[in-house]
């Protein structure tokens, strides 16, 4: 599947251009405050996945399938080598192109999230409030933002889920994403990657935080270091932005 990317091309430079893949629920709007950063120094791809933003609703949701998704696009835009960086559910697509694009990944940013299998069921709620907006038939932000409130009471959330409410249709596809939850929480371990590769960390999020999860990072990208961003949770890049450009800069300086 060729996904809708937006696309900003540097003339001058010689790096490597950078793709920037979101999480669940969201677009390649979210990781536009870091791709603007870096949009001065290489070119930047920001890509919808799929079931996501307005790339192509398919019935079908695993890493496998969008990374391959991911790779046809590159392909299309005549992109060999990338830096790649995902949030979330993007950080396993990323972690994933880095297994099957091992000779073209040449750098790996994840943002607060890990390469194992997750039990917890955190979006039980967000589920229930998305359907209840499809069943209401509304057709303003307004009116959905009532109805999310009366099963959401986080504000943030809800204002960024209704980033992808259009015209009174949610632009992610709600019932194959519910369908397929299992296949986003699930990981399947890859055979060690030597590709450098940065993760962050918020200080106040589970996601980076069990000896596990630093051992899952460590036996499959062994040429990784972790980093944390203090008082800041699962929407570190957006919390702490300063922080988060400041140690992908340096990562990828050093290099």
């Amino acid at each position: 599947m060729i996904l809708n990317y937006q696309l900003t091309t540097h003339d001058d430079s010689q790096l490597s251009p950078m793709v920037f893949i979101h999480g669940l629920f969201g677009s390649l709007s979210n990781l536009g405050m870091l791709a603007r950063h870096f949009s001065s120094q290489r070119a930047v791809i920001q890509l919808d996945l799929r079931n996501h933003g307005l790339s192509g609703h398919s019935d079908e949701h695993n890493y496998e399938l969008m990374s391959q998704d991911v790779l046809e696009t590159l392909d299309s835009l005549n992109i060999t080598k990338f830096v790649v960086v995902g949030h979330s559910m993007g950080g396993k697509v990323a972690m994933k192109l880095a297994d099957l694009a091992r000779d073209r990944v040449e750098q790996l940013v994840v943002l607060d999230m890990t390469p194992i299998n997750y039990h917890e069921n955190h979006h039980a709620e967000i589920f229930e409030a998305l359907f209840a907006v499809e069943r209401a038939n509304v057709s303003s932000r307004l009116d959905a933002a009532k109805i999310m409130r009366e099963y959401l009471n986080e504000e943030m959330v809800i204002q960024f889920l209704l980033k992808s409410f259009n015209k009174g249709t949610w632009l992610f596809n709600v019932q194959t994403l519910y369908n397929h939850y299992p296949d986003i929480l699930v990981w399947e371990d890859i055979e060690p990657v030597n590709t450098l590769a940065l993760f962050l960390r918020g200080g106040n999020s589970f996601y980076i935080s069990k000896p596990e999860h630093f051992a899952s990072i460590e036996r499959q990208l062994p040429n990784a270091k972790v980093e944390l961003i203090e008082d800041a949770g699962h929407w570190l890049h957006g919390e702490k932005t300063a922080q988060v450009l400041e140690q992908m800069q340096n990562f990828l300086d050093a290099q």
